[in-house]
């Protein structure tokens, strides 16, 4: 099935970019560009062998030999023999989980802050904490 450009941004950006099975970084412009760095294909969670259809839901982004190397299989089959368990998070995804971690952090060091130095400690403590969480590292 030929993608339009639009569709094929949703689709690679679902994994802000990287393959949904082996996590490597993908390359938007070399979409089927087999050999070129970074090339990828349109992958189907559940193959269309099996069932599997065209809707946005079952498209992802794959290397190309990760995608014919999958085959009809299952994509937890294929992610396993890589050791992940699910698909990269999206740029939105990732940043929802910066901004939990940043509330947790500032909370923490807040309640810790709070109960060694009183309420200069919970300022402190909240923008340190704060920081910290902002900074892990979120996975892919």
């Amino acid at each position: 099935m030929a993608y339009d450009t639009e569709r094929l941004n949703l689709i690679f950006d679902k994994t802000d970019g990287n393959c949904h099975i082996c996590h490597k970084r993908l390359v938007f412009k070399n979409y089927d560009q087999f050999g070129a760095r970074g090339a990828w294909e349109v992958e189907h969670s559940k193959p269309q062998a099996a069932g599997g259809t065209h809707h946005l839901n079952n498209l992802f982004p794959a290397c190309i030999s990760c995608n014919r190397a999958k085959g009809v299989g299952s994509t937890r089959s294929a992610r396993s023999a890589h050791g992940h368990t699910r698909a990269p998070f999206s740029l939105e995804e990732k940043a929802k989980i910066r901004n939990r971690n940043t509330i947790v952090g500032a909370t923490s060091g807040a309640v810790v802050g709070g109960a060694v130095a009183g309420p200069v400690g919970a300022i402190v403590g909240a923008m340190v904490g704060g920081a910290a969480g902002r900074t892990v590292k979120v996975p892919k």
